[in-house]
């Protein structure tokens, strides 16, 4: 048989049942070096918006711009570390009966860090199909990655979110003209609140970003700013809407500083009480009594604080996704007792609060 040079099938001495193949004249043919680019890479627009132009039960901007107390609502946990769907339920209509305008779902609160995006759109979508008659929901479909917000943002509005909430990007952080490019990327698709919140994200969002970007669309609702008070002053001065991001600063927010309301996490717990201090004017000693147990919940990175109270209060299985880990005994006894001044009839649920042990909760790092 003819041995068939470079294919390594044959040589002088095999014998084989079949002939030799020969190669193709081709096969020895130099290919042309000139590299062509595709065609995506040179027509404008290639990559379209996955839109679509049918007509859908969207909110006008406006309507976000007026809410005045926004839960930012915590995600509960099965034992498995999926989401407990049914308490997550009964947390959204515990905010409806108590007076909560508009939910951020799989926020920081929602621990939308800790979700895969199948999660996190799905979580949006099954809140928009429950409560989304009865309540605003904003979804958070932010990222470092403009790709990924972007992506996040399409799907969140194709599933009927009312908003998004948008942060700029933390970690690898980029320029201001970057800010702008980034947020600009993803406003044109509905109403948006930005979030500013530099001790996580290492960067401030300064105010000429959200002046330009007010400027240049009409979609922009607001700030969460949580910066403190005198850059809400700024902002209100300015005509911008703007949320307060931090409970403890809220009431002065609302009724010294111009801020259209709060979204809370506070109003996790309490969101009667927090409705109260949004809408019935200035209550200086609604406020003190507030105060301890909203340092209480922020005396370690939210969401544990809260985490830990809602599984107290029997209102949430106590799981946790890690990295996040319960308050110690100490402080969660330290709640029980925070739960009897102000009152067991201001709190969601309806079992007596007690102090779990270390050993009833579960901590999950595989889900």
């Amino acid at each position: 048989m003819a041995a068939l040079k470079g294919y390594g099938l044959c040589s002088k001495d095999s014998v084989l049942p079949f002939p030799c193949p020969r190669p193709p004249f081709h096969a020895y043919k130099r290919r042309s070096s000139k590299w062509v680019s595709p065609i995506a890479a040179v027509v404008p627009n290639f990559h379209l918006p996955m839109r679509s132009l049918e007509v859908k039960n969207r909110t006008n901007t406006d309507d976000i711009k007026a809410l005045r107390l926004i839960t930012a609502i915590k995600t509960p946990y099965l034992p498995d570390g999926r989401f407990d769907l049914e308490a997550y339920d009964h947390l959204i209509n515990i905010q409806i009966q108590n007076g909560a305008q508009g939910v951020i779902v799989g926020g920081t609160t929602g621990e939308g860090q800790l979700m895969s995006w199948d999660e996190h759109i799905m979580l949006i979508g099954h809140t928009v199909n429950c409560f989304g008659g009865n309540i605003k929901v904003i979804g958070n479909t932010g990222s470092n990655s403009t790709r990924e917000a972007i992506h996040a943002t399409e799907q969140g509005f194709a599933v009927g979110m009312h908003a998004a909430l948008h942060i700029n990007p933390y970690y690898g952080k980029t320029s201001v003209d970057g800010m702008v490019a980034h947020l600009q990327s993803v406003l044109h698709m509905g109403p948006t609140i930005i979030y500013n919140v530099p001790g996580r994200t290492g960067q401030d969002i300064p105010p000429r970003v959200v002046f330009e970007l007010a400027r240049g669309s009409s979609n922009l609702a607001g700030v969460k700013e949580c910066v403190g008070n005198e850059r809400v002053g700024e902002y209100t001065e300015n005509g911008v809407v703007v949320w307060s991001g931090n409970d403890d600063e809220c009431h002065d927010s609302r009724w010294d500083y111009g801020a259209t309301g709060v979204i809370s996490v506070t109003s996790n717990l309490v969101p009667g009480l927090m409705r109260k201090l949004m809408f019935e004017g200035k209550n200086k000693a609604l406020k003190e009594k507030l105060l301890p147990l909203m340092w209480w919940l922020f005396q370690e990175p939210n969401p544990i604080g809260l985490n830990t109270a809602l599984a107290q209060l029997g209102v949430a299985r106590p799981v946790f996704r890690l990295p996040y880990v319960p308050l110690p005994l100490a402080k969660r006894v330290e709640f029980v007792r925070m739960v009897e001044e102000i009152g067991r009839e201001h709190f969601v649920g309806e079992r007596d609060v007690q102090a779990l042990d270390d050993d009833d909760f579960i901590l999950i790092g595989r889900y």
